[in-house]
């Protein structure tokens, strides 16, 4: 397929968001998420069935179901992601001004009991600033400061954000209340890669009279640099060293770079090589160069997967994950939703690595390129982490919080 060129900014917007959404719901957790819509104790009876089978060395394994009850929580749809977007979206407004203000927004958030149900990071966090334990000390005092609860909700802020600068900041203030190091990092690359794909600029010539490595702003003058989370230039793949790509600079230079350079760039100058993260996005780009479709990717990508740990949402696991499914896609011209059905394929990162690459996707390619029979199904929120989101249309909050973008 040839990548369209003819997507509107809004359209990038709903891609973004819709993307995440499909992808939450082609992961095999998402069903497993949106069970908790359900009773109790249809829970406590497939746990019981899982007993069964490992006492009785039955290979038939429980799946969540609806016994007596209504079913359609378990119809494919979205689940924790789409809903964690949702909630961030929709209590930015107005969009915080300073570091302060988001803070608080949390905090106030606590207080009142309306915090989704989450991740371990959130769940911990939430503890912390109910112990009066302040940002960004309840990210740091956090024994899962490095998953990518924030990465996701970084998604909102990438179609938020005035300028990729900007939303990286944004994502920076939210992250740092329930994660660090990280955790914090990838949120901050993932706000700049959805904003860079979501406000595409003109190509601009190279200005002799803007300092060397200053961010050109959206009228094209100069501002000033504005440094990753975490410092330090973006390295290429071999460690030598690689020219950073100011948050601020998409676009810019002689000629505009194909969608999988910007985002590639985007990714790469905020995690440089001295972060976990970093190192592995490049592995993973390393380990891809080869492959012709997200499909040939996967097992390539499988030598990334942490066999190890008890849970498969390390930020600098599925953000590297999904950066190098999306580069082969878009090399290659796979379908968007093909390349994630590819990421729901290695099962232990499926929680969120296949919303990663649908958000990174999607704010390339715009809502028009996914499937409308996906993009219909996904678009309406299941209430498993907030049941106040419950019946609510996803696409129906990115219209309000982005009108006049």
């Amino acid at each position: 397929m040839t990548e369209p060129i003819d997507r509107t900014g809004a359209d990038r917007r709903r891609g973004a968001i819709l993307g995440l959404a499909i992808g939450d719901a082609a992961g095999w957790p998402a069903r497993v998420h949106r069970s908790r819509v359900l009773p109790g104790w249809t829970r406590r009876l497939r746990r019981e069935l899982d007993t069964f089978a490992e006492t009785e060395a039955v290979t038939t394994l429980p799946v969540p179901f609806a016994l007596n009850q209504d079913p359609t929580a378990l119809r494919l749809g979205p689940g924790d992601d789409a809903e964690w977007v949702a909630w961030t979206l929709a209590g930015l407004a107005p969009l915080p001004t300073d570091r302060a203000a988001m803070h608080a927004r949390w905090s106030t958030a606590v207080a009142a009991g309306t915090v989704p149900a989450g991740r371990i990071a959130v769940a911990a966090a939430v503890d912390n600033l109910r112990r009066g334990v302040l940002p960004p000390d309840s990210g740091r005092r956090n024994p899962h400061h490095f998953d990518d609860a924030a990465a996701i909700r970084a998604v909102a802020f990438g179609i938020l954000g005035a300028t990729p600068a900007h939303a990286a900041t944004l994502a920076e203030w939210d992250a740092e209340v329930t994660h660090a190091g990280d955790g914090v990092a990838t949120a901050r690359a993932v706000a700049v890669a959805i904003a860079t794909a979501v406000s595409p600029r003109p190509a601009q010539r190279p200005d002799p009279d803007r300092p060397a490595g200053a961010p050109a702003l959206a009228d094209g003058s100069a501002g000033a640099p504005a440094p990753p989370y975490g410092a330090g230039a973006a390295t290429a793949p071999d460690g030598a060293a690689g020219a950073a790509v100011p948050v601020g600079r998409a676009g810019a230079g002689a000629g505009s770079p194909a969608p999988e350079s910007k985002l590639l760039a985007a990714l790469e100058a905020e995690l440089p090589i001295d972060r976990l993260a970093g190192r592995t996005l490049r592995r993973a780009l390393a380990l891809v160069a080869g492959a012709g479709t997200p499909a040939q990717a996967v097992p390539l990508l499988d030598e990334l997967v942490d066999r190890v740990y008890s849970y498969g949402c390390a930020a600098a696991q599925t953000v590297p994950v999904a950066a190098a499914l999306t580069a082969v896609a878009l090399r290659s011209g796979t379908p968007t939703i093909d390349a994630i059905l590819a990421a729901a394929a290695l099962p232990s990162l499926a929680d969120s690595a296949p919303a990663l690459t649908g958000a990174l996707l999607g704010a390339v390619r715009g809502a028009a390129e996914l499937p409308p029979s996906w993009a219909e199904t996904c678009r309406t929120l299941a209430g498993c982490c907030d049941p106040t989101l419950a019946g609510v249309d996803l696409l129906d909050i990115v219209e309000r919080t982005t009108r006049g973008q």
